[in-house]
């Protein structure tokens, strides 16, 4: 049996070289839709990932409070935009002053810049580093770790103090690996003492948040006067049972700062973590949707490119076929060399495709600076696609071969 197998995928790889341009058309055609299917889903878990991770680490117990980018109303079938407005310091600091929900903390930020040059002792960074005003609570609220020293105090705050945290890759930059902890740094002529040395985080969509440095607000305030500054507000709340009553007073808190109307719509936004994950999810979700519809198009017309070509081999070789019947092979002997041929078109193709689709996702992955995760579901999904490709596309031209009459097929010309 295993002899009988190993000679007809020998005569199988001969016969596939016979025809090479026909069946390199039909490989790529099914690497395409491979490609689809692996390239999109690879893309897409590697971003879903990575973004579920990062909000995740928050915790379901915070939300937050921000100002909405955009709005979609309908009116008469077309679109109009409406920009929220800004949440100005004014409005962060009395939410922050009235907000008094039991078991809950208000963080407090805004990014000053993502352009900023800091210096310390003769050694200065590029123009990139992110600098952010943030109150005692924000660390803790957005899952902001320390990897040595310690938080930022009330007093810390409320004193205006020239401390600062600094991202894992600022001590790098500034001082070649040494303890940065009690080291002076400067932005724009202010000198800051490190007090703390936030944990890696790593680059995301070309944003590398382990640059940054955190400085307390009201002085992030003084160094930076831009108007129309936008600030955050973020709230903790300790005990998961009070998380809609926390949500359901601070709406009522915000809606009553930024002066509206019980018939007015809230111009501000409150997010919650496990939201933000479930809308990825559900993008995610809609990407690979739309993966599996491109790549099942694309398949089914590999299937019928492949059939036909193993058709036209049946009647190319109908006269071989007559001799093999004839010298003893059985019906399933014949049938078999068929489908194999069939299967191993398939294989290729979808060996083809899958190395296509994993570089593709590797490339979004290197392009956005996210890890690269192998899909292995993806693959598994290919593997099987292929060999239904294979079965349904190898059946009709076996069955059709196996059935010729061997005196018939001996005088075809």
């Amino acid at each position: 049996m295993i002899g009988l197998l190993r000679q007809n995928i020998s005569i199988a790889q001969q016969n596939i070289k016979g025809q090479l341009l026909r069946t390199i058309l039909t490989i790529i055609i099914i690497a395409i839709g491979i490609t689809a299917l692996v390239g999109i889903l690879s893309a897409v878990n590697a971003l879903s990932s990575t973004l579920t991770n990062g909000f995740s680490e928050i915790g379901t117990n915070t939300f937050y409070i921000q100002q909405y980018e955009l709005s979609i109303e309908r009116r008469g079938g077309n679109r109009r935009t409406v920009v929220n407005p800004i949440i100005k310091y004014r409005q962060v600091r009395e939410f922050e002053n009235k907000y008094k929900t039991a078991l809950t903390q208000v963080g407090v930020t805004f990014q000053a810049t993502s352009t900023a040059e800091v210096k310390s002792e003769g050694r200065k960074t590029k123009p990139k580093v992110i600098i952010a005003g943030v109150n005692q609570h924000y660390a803790e609220n957005a899952g902001v770790q320390l990897s040595r020293g310690r938080m930022f105090s009330l007093l810390d705050i409320s004193n205006n103090s020239k401390v600062c945290l600094i991202g894992s890759d600022m001590g790098e930059e500034l001082f070649e690996g040494l303890n940065p902890l009690g080291k002076t740094l400067s932005v724009r002529g202010n000198k800051f003492t490190v007090v703390g040395v936030l944990e890696e985080k790593g680059s995301t969509f070309g944003n590398n948040i382990d640059l940054r440095v955190l400085i307390p607000i009201d002085v992030a305030r003084g160094i930076y006067t831009q108007p129309n500054i936008n600030y955050n507000l973020s709230v903790k709340v300790f005990d998961k049972n009070f998380i809609d009553r926390a949500k359901g007073e601070a709406t009522v808190l915000m809606r009553n700062i930024r002066g509206l109307s019980p018939q007015e719509a809230d111009n501000f936004g409150i997010t919650q973590s496990d939201q933000l994950i479930s809308s990825i999810d559900q993008i995610s979700d809609a990407l690979s949707i739309a993966a599996i519809i491109i790549s099942l198009i694309t398949i089914f017309g590999s299937s019928i490119a492949l059939m036909n070509i193993m058709l036209v081999s049946v009647t190319e070789r109908t006269r071989e076929i007559g001799v093999r019947k004839a010298l003893g092979a059985k019906r399933s002997t014949i049938s078999l060399q068929f489908f194999i041929e069939t299967f191993l078109i398939s294989q290729y193709g979808s060996i083809l495709g899958i190395l296509l689709g994993m570089l593709i996702g590797y490339g979004v992955s290197s392009y956005f600076e996210i890890p690269f995760e192998i899909p292995w579901t993806a693959i598994i999904a290919a593997t099987i696609t292929s060999i239904i490709i294979a079965f349904f596309s190898g059946v009709i031209p076996a069955v059709k071969a196996a059935k010729l009459d061997p005196i018939e097929a001996l005088r075809y010309e």
